[in-house]
């Protein structure tokens, strides 16, 4: 229907249903934001809303769970992970209400970003799951270079920044045993073209680096399937070397704060687990697996 007119005749011929039938369902896509013309030669569809609804992804409808606010997309991840969700499965919000980022801060989450879990089911050791938070960070960062050709790069653990400011921040939840992953939801907070700028220091907006929206479909699709082409490839040195590529946190000073002191030195590289290798001024050399890191020349 999208730039031709089709007669209410033929819809209702091809749908099975009446006429009056068409009608209501043409009217329940305009209160979406569908714009629906309507003339002698039937209807034609002119746009389509910014709103990431199931139908806008072809082939793997099935797989969206669109909300338009939730508290947490997270949340109702876990739920469908556990009830035996595929792989691939994805949860879709509008807006959060109670969004959450790394060390349980909260994530601002107004209307025009991309707020979405994917869960997966990688065939991997437990060991090698953390790997997932730093390859979603470069799925993200390929897919806004690829797409806009903005310079994207990650910032240890999961951060994705354009010039030094933020513009994306992951988390993953893994649920298994210790000799199995049972499934990794990888949460992703993307600023596309909601107004961050000036509620959130050191964060930026696509749409505002840009100087115009973004097609937040072809961004969430090209996100996802970059997530999911990488799942396979976890346990490749690959995986590591392309974030290493990417990274503006080696060989600069850092400061990582969550434990019990913080840890300041060099970063110096990634381990095979992708945890964090800092040199400390006595020459000793930390090996950090989660904190919150500040890039101290900034």
């Amino acid at each position: 229907m999208h730039g031709s007119d089709v007669s209410g005749e033929t819809l209702s011929r091809q749908l099975g249903i009446s006429r009056v039938a068409v009608w209501k369902q043409v009217r329940e896509l305009r209160k979406q934001g569908y714009d629906v013309a309507a003339s002698a030669k039937g209807y034609r569809l002119e746009s389509t809303p910014d709103a990431l609804l199931p139908g806008e992804f072809p082939g793997w409808e099935s797989l969206v769970h669109h909300v338009d606010t939730v508290d947490s997309t997270m949340r109702l991840a876990r739920a469908l992970a556990r009830e035996g969700a595929e792989n691939g499965t994805l949860v879709i919000a509008e807006r959060q209400t109670a969004g959450r980022g790394r060390l349980d801060r909260s994530w601002v989450s107004p209307a025009g970003g991309i707020y979405m879990t994917l869960v997966t089911r990688p065939a991997v050791a437990p060991a090698l799951a953390p790997r997932i938070s730093l390859m979603a960070s470069v799925a993200v960062a390929g897919a806004i270079e690829s797409l806009y050709g903005l310079p994207a790069r990650v910032k240890w653990p999961n951060d994705v920044l354009i010039s030094d400011r933020k513009v994306c921040g992951i988390l993953a939840e893994m649920e298994g045993e210790c000799d199995a992953v049972h499934y990794v939801n990888v949460g992703v907070g993307l600023n596309a073209n909601a107004v961050v700028g000036e509620i959130q220091t050191g964060a930026v907006s696509l749409a505002e680096l840009l100087g115009a929206p973004v097609d937040r479909k072809r961004l969430v699709r090209a996100v996802v399937e970059g997530i999911l082409a990488r799942l396979s490839l976890l346990g490749d040195a690959s995986t590591l070397d392309e974030w290493r590529r990417r990274a503006v946190t080696l060989g600069r000073e850092v400061s990582i704060a969550g434990g019990r002191e913080p840890i300041v030195g060099t970063a110096l590289d990634i381990d095979s687990t992708g945890a964090l290798l800092v040199r400390q001024a006595d020459g000793s050399v930390s090996q950090v697996v989660a904190g919150d890191c500040m890039h101290r020349d900034s």
